[in-house]
């Protein structure tokens, strides 16, 4: 009954209460590899900062960007979204005062968003930041974000108003009725037969191959996509160097692609595993502290009528358990045990460590990065980061304290992960998760069909003000 209540009002009366976002500036659209910007000879410098989820490369591009006159290009895919800061580790506002930020805060959550919007938008705030003779530092753990980012977008054409709003249709009864599985069959049937491998109920990207196939007739996957061509180059140039590859000398300089638009200085941040998942464990139970935590956040989500796994902000690490949680709890008429609690943190902690693991593997086989030891002091990883960028001979040689192995060598490791236990520090017995459990049960959870048949409602109101 509950989630018939949250589907109807997404059909209802959903853009009664989304406040329309301010509109981004006006942009300048790039194709994939054709934008070479250089001064002479010489390529502008862009700094590319990533790692796994708690590594720490917010912090260490916020000094960076003090020491480089740089402002910082997020590449988040949730920070783009208003009203999610816990969740999504936003920078603070006072730590945006003192750096400037781009791409945060600048959607709602019932809106999407795509790594081609984001290519665009960090590449024209790369341009601006550039002429106004500043330094870009991007900073972000979302993969394909940064890999488009630095090595182009594919070149597939864009669905006309009158494309775009046929695919919605098509669609819209299936996603209104959750029926994901027909979903992915039209669009097989259209012509993706990779659609069947998208994440479940990413509505998204199967409207979007929907869209593709009905303005050129081929799915997504006929496009070349400018990275391929690109990794070809870093493979023949790794078979060249297999004796360097397979030492312990970074090979980031040796296999750097000499055709992209920008001299891009990237860094991955990591530190040993099992101290990564023990960070991650609490900094998942630190989410939790307050009254204005990631619950309060995903309450939120849920009051202005998105479900779990919706959309991309609902889909997120974090916001996608609350979300489930809560509606249990929903489900329960506000209640809910210590057991349900834990059991929630557990899967919450499990898919960040999870997530982390994930990136990894994806940035393992990123071979434009440098990996460092973000357990060492910051002050180390910052003076060598920043020596780096000035340091005109483009002879980088990572120290050895601070280089980090892309692999776990050690069978003692191994076995540890395989036997790892989240050990928690703010929650350990069933008494300390009571002041949540009084919030939950203190909760007012807005009726979904009263907000739609009130439209002055104080609910309203104040969905309106968060959102704001």
């Amino acid at each position: 009954m509950i989630m018939s209540e949250l589907c109807g009002l997404r059909t209802r009366c959903f853009r009664f209460l989304l406040p329309s976002p301010p509109p981004l500036p006006r942009r300048r659209l790039f194709s994939s590899v054709t934008s070479s910007v250089s001064l002479g000879n010489k390529k502008e410098k862009v700094v590319v900062i990533s790692g796994p989820t708690g590594s720490g490369k917010t912090r260490l591009a916020l000094e960076l960007a003090k020491r480089l006159n740089g402002e910082i290009i997020s590449a988040d895919s949730v920070q783009v979204y208003r009203g999610l800061d816990v969740g999504s580790a936003k920078p603070s506002l006072s730590e945006r005062k003192e750096v400037p930020h781009h791409l945060v805060d600048i959607l709602h959550p019932s809106e999407d968003y795509s790594v081609g919007q984001f290519f665009e938008d960090a590449r024209q705030a790369t341009r601006d930041i550039l002429d106004n003779g500043r330094v870009p530092i991007v900073a972000g753990g979302t993969g394909l974000y940064l890999r488009w980012f630095i090595y182009g977008k594919p070149d597939v054409p864009k669905a006309s108003p009158e494309i775009a709003s046929e695919a919605y249709s098509e669609l819209a009864e299936l996603q209104k009725n959750e029926n994901w599985d027909e979903a992915v069959q039209l669009v097989v049937k259209a012509g993706d037969p990779k659609a069947q491998f998208l994440a479940a109920n990413d509505w998204y990207r199967l409207r979007r191959s929907l869209e593709i196939i009905k303005v050129t007739g081929s799915p997504p996957s006929a496009f070349q996509v400018p990275y391929d061509s690109f990794k070809e180059q870093l493979d023949t140039s790794l078979m060249e160097n297999s004796e360097t590859a397979h030492s312990s000398h970074d090979v980031s300089e040796e296999v750097k692609p000499k055709d992209l638009d920008y001299e891009f200085f990237c860094f991955f941040l990591s530190t040993p595993r099992l101290d990564l998942y023990r960070s991650i464990d609490y900094r998942c139970e630190d989410m939790l502290l307050g009254t204005d935590g990631i619950l309060a956040e995903a309450k939120w989500l849920l009051d202005i009528g998105l479900l779990p796994n919706s959309n991309s902000p609902t889909r997120a690490i974090g916001y996608r358990q609350a979300m489930e949680y809560l509606l249990k709890c929903r489900q329960q008429g506000g209640r809910s045990s210590a057991g349900d609690f834990y059991a929630f943190l557990s899967e919450f902690q499990k898919a960040s460590r999870n997530f982390a693991k994930r990136q990894m593997t994806w940035f393992r086989n990123e071979h434009i990065y440098h990996w460092l030891d973000a357990s060492k002091p910051l002050e180390n990883v910052l003076n060598f980061v920043y020596d780096a960028y000035n340091d005109e001979t483009r002879n980088l040689v990572i120290p050895e304290s601070l280089r980090m192995k892309k692999d776990i060598s050690s069978r003692r490791e191994i076995i540890q992960l395989k036997t790892y236990r989240s050990k928690n520090r703010h929650f350990v017995s069933r008494n300390d998760c009571a002041d949540i459990l009084d919030w939950i049960r203190n909760q007012e959870f807005i009726d979904q069909h009263s907000l739609c048949t009130l439209p002055d409602s104080s609910h309203v109101a104040v969905i309106l003000r968060r959102a704001n």
